[in-house]
């Protein structure tokens, strides 16, 4: 992240059908009503992949077209490097906070766990994607793939690779929280309504206390 920037950026994570694209216009809309030090702030929804022009596009093909494990990887890589350049950088540069519907952690989870992918080489493209920008804190969003599956509103491809298939990007996850848990905000959205996420999760945003916090 350039070391200017005093902007915020926090990654949603979750197998399919976790409910990030709900806790994220949630959590938008109490840091734009409620006392706190985000109040004041522009807020940036945006997602991966996809969140600019360009990387939208790319989005309708690795979505939704049959391709190879490598080229799947090189197209995320690609829709990030403009997603990072075009939105999500120059947001942070002008102290904006940016709220973004996954980001690399899904590609270690999907591409290197769960497609078999050597771990080393996609840590290594999303470095160069992104520049080295890394989020200040990742919400993951844990829940059976069973019942994530049964929630899913958009079928695609990924959906239709099924359970076992998602274990594993789960289990990608829990790899990746157990090497830096202190990034990681982790809630149940199995047991959670909703409402009961975005109050789990704005008590651990209000007590955030740490060297990385853009609100020290």
């Amino acid at each position: 992240m350039n070391p200017r920037s005093s902007g915020l950026l926090i990654t949603f994570e979750g197998t399919e059908g976790a409910g990030k694209s709900t806790l994220i216009r949630l959590l938008a809309d109490r840091f734009r009503t409620h006392p706190s030090p985000f109040r004041g702030k522009d807020i940036v929804l945006t997602r991966e992949p996809g969140g600019s022009p360009l990387a939208e596009k790319i989005r309708q093909l690795v979505l939704h077209d049959p391709m190879s494990a490598r080229a799947e990887l090189f197209l995320y890589e690609a829709a990030r490097a403009e997603h990072v350049a075009k939105v999500i950088q120059p947001a942070l540069d002008q102290a904006k906070v940016v709220l973004c519907d996954r980001f690399t952690d899904s590609t270690l989870a999907y591409q290197a766990e769960a497609r078999g992918l050597p771990w080393e080489e996609v840590h290594a493209l999303n470095q160069v994607a992104t520049g080295g920008l890394e989020p200040h804190k990742t919400v993951w969003l844990d829940l059976p793939v069973e019942l994530g599956l049964s929630r899913a509103q958009e079928q695609t491809r990924f959906e239709a690779e099924g359970v076992a298939f998602q274990s594993r990007v789960r289990a990608g996850f829990e790899k990746i929280f157990q090497k830096n848990p202190q990034r990681w905000i982790r809630l149940d959205a199995e047991l959670n309504t909703p409402q009961q996420l975005l109050d789990l999760l704005w008590e651990q945003l209000m007590q955030w206390n740490s060297p990385r916090s853009p609100l020290q």
